[in-house]
């Protein structure tokens, strides 16, 4: 067991991971809103041709593994992952890395999480986790989304590291090398580069499914899908977008309100006061987020059946859209240079 090792809970697992992996080796400035701001989180896709439990398949978030790894490049940061075939091996290599003493995150399943209360464990492969040691046949894990520590048996683990289907693990484990003194120029660069990233994902990438024209997208299809599906698979859709808004990570409203609390960081590290004010634009757009899972809930749960109702909700998302669209441009427009 690593002594020194601290659990730090977050709302998000990979934020959790970045800032808990690189406080470790020294860097004690990071936090989640700085993680999830210079890892360029924020994102919004639509997935096409793609079901995630019997409905669209939506994330709010950049792809699994990205914040880790942009956060990491931005401050000179070497990061070592490794997959496997076998069991045995990657056994042994995690055994390898705590003998060491060094702690190392691991991609999991949530559904074979025995920690978890039995109502979160759905089939979900792009969890992280920390292992920070190991007694006897079981390993100390560090899930940032919990409150405390915690362990998984040898079983339990491995059970979790292979499971199958989408974005299957295959035993992933990841973890940060050469890590060098806290650097705050270097640290303020990578702010800029992360705001800029998420500039040209958020607006720039071309079709009509990812970024702030991925949220107009759903809202579309919200309206037809009634008319289209019926009231009952409609609803299941809706429930389906609440289910991966609010419970995979910190969905939808949790990212706007995390990106908005990096820019108030952004602020303060780049002594620019415009980023305070385009902060108020994500806590806006993080509430319409969660109106919008509130709406959306009563339509899963029968309370509103109405095509009124769905219009209702395709009309917050729009909302939502013209938000995010507008703060985002703000954002593009600052002479942001470090």
């Amino acid at each position: 067991m690593l002594k020194d090792f601290k659990h730090i809970q977050t709302a998000h697992c990979e934020n959790g991971i970045t800032t808990s992996l690189l406080r470790y080796h020294g860097l004690d400035y990071m936090n989640e809103p700085l993680a999830f701001g210079i890892g360029s989180g924020l994102f919004y896709i639509q997935i096409p041709f793609m079901k995630i439990n019997n409905g669209p398949a939506i994330s709010f978030r950049t792809m699994p593994g990205a914040i880790f790894k942009r956060t990491c490049k931005s401050l000179g940061v070497d990061v070592k992952r490794k997959k496997f075939k076998d069991h045995k091996a990657a056994r042994d290599f995690l055994d390898l890395k705590i003998s060491e003493g060094i702690p190392v995150a691991c991609q999991v399943g949530v559904f074979h999480l025995t920690y978890f209360p039995v109502k979160y464990r759905f089939h979900f492969n792009a969890h992280n986790l920390i292992v920070y040691g190991k007694n006897h046949n079981h390993y100390l894990i560090s899930d940032p989304i919990m409150e405390d520590v915690t362990t998984l048996s040898v079983k339990e683990l491995e059970k979790a590291r292979f499971t199958q289907g989408a974005f299957a693990p295959k035993g992933h484990i990841y973890y940060p090398e050469n890590v060098s003194e806290p650097d705050i120029e270097l640290l303020k660069k990578g702010i800029v580069r992360g705001i800029k990233r998420n500039v040209r994902d958020m607006l720039h990438i071309p079709g009509h499914v990812a970024g702030v024209k991925g949220i107009k997208h759903t809202s579309k299809q919200i309206r037809k899908w009634r008319e289209k599906l019926g009231p009952k698979k409609a609803g299941l859709y809706l429930g389906q977008i609440v289910r991966m808004q609010e419970e995979i990570g910190t969905g939808g409203g949790g990212f706007r309100f995390i990106y908005a609390a990096f820019l108030e960081q952004a602020a303060n590290n780049l002594k620019e006061d415009k980023l305070t004010a385009i902060s108020d634009d994500f806590t806006k757009a993080g509430d319409l987020w969660r109106s919008s899972a509130v709406q959306m809930a009563g339509i899963y749960k029968g309370r509103l059946s109405e095509q009124k109702d769905f219009d209702e909700t395709a009309d917050i998302l729009l909302e939502i859209y013209e938000t995010e669209k507008l703060a985002f441009k703000k954002l593009s427009k600052l002479k942001l240079s470090k």
